[in-house]
Formats: C-alpha cells, structure tokens, sequence
C-alpha cells in the first residue's frame, strides 16, 4: 500500500512540473502577444491619423497637393 502511495505522489508531482512548465511558456507567450497587440494599435492609431490629415487637405481643396496644369 505503501508503494502505491509513493507512485501517485511520483506522478502527481511529474504533473505538477509540466503544468508549471506549460504555465511558464504561456505566459510567455501571451507577453510576446501583448508586446504585439501593442505595436498594432500604435500602428493603426497612426494610419488613422494619415488619414484623417489627407482626408482634411482633400476637403480643403487639395491645398499641398500640387497638380499639373491643364495644358501638360
């Protein structure tokens, strides 16, 4: 009985170490994720500004746009 008590315990803390190990490398990964979630965000929160701005040059009557005259 004795034997068989010290096997579960064996395996329990076999278990216990992969699932320490799978926490480890999930939070790991999920930091990487958010790292990224974070560049995106900056990215996009640019991109809409870029176009915001050209959208107000454009109703503006393209003012810094400088265009061909008719005859070219």
């Amino acid at each position: 009985m004795i034997f068989m008590n010290e096997n579960r315990i064996n395996e329990l803390e076999i278990k216990t170490a992969y699932q320490e190990d799978l926490v480890q490398t999930l939070n790991t990964i999920v930091g990487e994720q958010q790292q990224q979630i974070s560049r995106l965000e900056a990215t996009c929160r640019m991109l809409n500004d870029r176009i915001k701005s050209l959208s107000v040059e454009g109703a503006n009557g393209g003012e810094g746009v400088e265009e061909l005259p008719p005859h070219y």
